[in-house]
């Protein structure tokens, strides 16, 4: 498990703007089954979510004009109970982190898994969540 001195700072990226920390199981259940639309990040202390993800899903929630209901994020290698019970719903997608997905009355629409992530730039991120947004939200 990664130290809460490294993982904390990352958390705060995305909770600072308005994601909500699932750190249980019991959480994520409870908010992935909430009718309307849940945005979901598994968290990472690799590059790409540092140069790309994280940026990307920051940038596509502040700048578009349909906004999913509820933002919600798990730390892989810290929330170990929770991403895996993220992971689950995520369901037939093989483990990835990071990794965005778009909930749509409890059923996964909108899927960016690690390689679609790794290389990209943070815009490009950007603009794949919000023609999600606006298809589904």
């Amino acid at each position: 498990m990664y130290p809460a001195e490294i993982v904390l700072p990352m958390k705060a990226e995305l909770t600072d703007n308005g994601f909500e920390d699932l750190a249980t199981p019991e959480a994520v259940a409870s908010t992935l089954t909430q009718s309307g639309t849940t945005l979901v990040m598994i968290n990472s202390v690799c590059g790409c979510a540092a140069g790309s993800a994280r940026p990307g899903v920051v940038m596509a929630v502040n700048n578009t004009t349909k906004r999913p209901d509820r933002l919600a994020t798990s730390f892989a290698g810290f929330d170990k109970e929770a991403v895996q019970k993220v992971r689950e719903f995520l369901l037939p997608y093989p483990p990835s982190s990071p990794a965005v997905a778009l909930f749509k009355d409890g059923q996964l629409v909108h899927m960016v898994e690690r390689h679609q992530i790794e290389g990209r730039p943070a815009q490009a991120i950007a603009n794949n969540l919000i023609a999600a947004f606006e298809q589904y939200c």
